[in-house]
């Protein structure tokens, strides 16, 4: 499985209703609300080979309540 996170900006006063919408598809890992440029971020898990630029377009957004996303696409995970 490939990870990756895409960062959401939402319509105002919409944030809790799209991270329930996202939790709802069971399409997502972990949703986390944020402060600053972004409301939400969002860790997805795809399989190998799968198109991460369709994905968020089909999956993400569409979503109803999201203006702009940011997607970030990860090389290696670090242990502690």
């Amino acid at each position: 499985m490939v990870p990756f996170f895409v960062q959401i900006k939402c319509q105002l006063g919409r944030s809790y209703e799209v991270a329930n919408a996202i939790a709802d598809a069971e399409i997502a890992s972990e949703i986390y609300s944020t402060a600053g440029e972004f409301d939400l971020l969002v860790k997805f898990y795809v399989a190998e080979g799968t198109d991460i630029g369709h994905f968020v377009n089909e999956k993400v957004q569409r979503i109803s309540g999201i203006q702009d996303t940011r997607t970030i696409i990860t090389f290696k995970a670090f242990a502690s």
